[in-house]
């Protein structure tokens, strides 16, 4: 499809964009801690992708490449620090919840907690525990991802444990 595009069928980047949109958009919304904020990063990498779509030397490997545009535009957001990272709850959750109203908010408390002390992660620590446990990737596909090596990756885990556990119990 990448090849298709660069050769004049424009058409076909939609075929791109709803083949990986909904996959990093979740990626971005935990980034970003906003589900607004993950869309504005999602529509400015893809508008970067197609107007740099020459730049991807690998045609095949589209989605690392765009992968890398959209986490560089989700790491200069945070690091510009314009929009305040929100719990992604919905209230309605909580109200439609099957276990019951206790077993709901008791789940919703424990979401959101997790959701405020996410924020107090480093970009990096938080990538790569929203990439491991979010997305399920292995640490050998997050290395290849993000060029880092998985030694690097499991020190960075660690270290966002450590701060996760700390922050979860000083709210307990």
């Amino acid at each position: 499809m990448v090849r298709a595009v660069l050769a004049g069928d424009v058409e076909q980047f939609a075929v791109l964009v709803r083949r990986y949109r909904d996959r990093y958009a979740r990626y971005a919304a935990h980034m970003l801690g906003s589900a607004d904020a993950a869309e504005d990063a999602i529509q400015d990498a893809l508008i970067r992708a197609f107007d740099q779509l020459k730049q991807c030397r690998e045609p095949d490997r589209f989605a690392g490449w765009f992968f890398l545009i959209l986490r560089n535009r989700c790491f200069a957001e945070r690091r510009r620090g314009l929009r305040e990272p929100r719990p992604l709850e919905d209230a309605q959750q909580v109200a439609t919840s099957s276990d019951g109203p206790d077993g709901a908010v008791e789940r919703f408390e424990r979401r959101s907690a997790l959701a405020r002390a996410l924020h107090v992660l480093t970009p990096e620590q938080r990538e790569v525990f929203v990439l491991k446990h979010v997305e399920g990737l292995a640490y050998e596909e997050i290395a290849q991802r993000t060029g880092t090596t998985v030694a690097s990756l499991k020190m960075r885990m660690h270290r966002a444990y450590d701060r996760l556990r700390d922050e979860l119990e000083e709210h307990r």
